[in-house]
């Protein structure tokens, strides 16, 4: 009895603990969804219960972000800055985190150590000579500033989280499809890649994500409210002066956030795949 009871002791404590994180993980969704479907006078009455619905839920919120805003054209931006980036990072990442993870020596193992590095550096300290490159290119207030600007941090992490996955693949899978009369780049196309997709897949997760919630820069080089992505327009153009739309700025939230959500927990095991890959290595 008293071996039952300890072992019932461990489940519950296990159990509460796990309803805690998942309590924290799921409140800001739950929050967010709250907010963006109360009317004004509930949100902003004290008196009210904030964690439940005093009045009828209401839409409102969700029509003046699509109809009298540019948050559709906020949430295209994104898609396309996302999409471009992720693109740019899989061609200069990939063939550069395989180079490095067959590269004989420590050379490679350093060399990529230093390029994870670089992945390290504050924003604050990049954007001023970033701001005069692009200041250089003529793409002040553009969006494709920040489609030439977000590859500098994504590039150096997705070749270090891929060149651990490559150590731990072996070569003799790459000499065998050589030896089948593929050249070096044919095995690395026809082998190497679709044996990669758990890193490939986290890597294109990280980048988008990384992308989608980034500030600094886009605050940075873009003023005009059709040429923002969905963070920055979210958060400057639904507050005017001390004025918050948090109705409205939840309701966006909200919308740019359960994507991302989803693709996690759809691909969980595949970005914990990528993500570990490389660890024995």
């Amino acid at each position: 009895m008293r071996y039952r009871m300890a072992n019932l002791g461990k489940e519950a404590a296990f159990y509460a603990a796990i309803a805690f994180f998942v309590i924290l993980a799921t409140f800001p969704f739950y929050w967010m969804l709250i907010t963006s479907l109360k009317t004004n006078p509930d949100l902003y009455n004290v008196t009210n219960i904030p964690f439940w619905f005093n009045e009828a839920p209401t839409l409102a919120h969700f029509r003046y972000l699509f109809e009298q805003t540019l948050f559709t054209r906020w949430l295209l931006n994104s898609l396309i800055i996302g999409v471009c980036v992720v693109a740019i990072t899989l061609v200069t990442a990939l063939p550069a985190g395989y180079s490095l993870a067959r590269m004989t020596g420590r050379s490679g193992e350093s060399l990529g150590i230093v390029i994870f590095l670089t992945y390290l550096v504050p924003p604050t300290l990049l954007f001023l000579p970033l701001s005069r490159i692009i200041a250089d290119l003529g793409l002040q207030n553009s969006m494709w500033s920040l489609v030439l600007v977000y590859p500098t941090f994504t590039i150096p992490f997705c070749t270090w989280l891929l060149m651990g996955f490559f150590k731990a693949m072996p070569v003799e899978i790459e000499e065998a499809a050589i030896v089948d009369g593929c050249s070096l780049f044919g095995a690395f196309v026809r082998m190497v890649i679709p044996l990669s997709l758990p890193a490939i897949l986290t890597a294109v997760i990280f980048t988008f994500t990384l992308t989608l919630q980034e500030f600094i820069y886009a605050l940075t080089f873009i003023s005009a409210s059709d040429q923002k992505p969905i963070t920055l327009g979210v958060a400057t153009d639904l507050v005017r002066g001390d004025i918050f739309f948090w109705g409205e700025i939840m309701a966006g939230a909200l919308i740019a956030s359960i994507p991302v959500a989803i693709a996690y927990n759809l691909f969980l095991d595949r970005f914990i795949s990528g993500i570990t890959g490389g660890a024995t290595k």
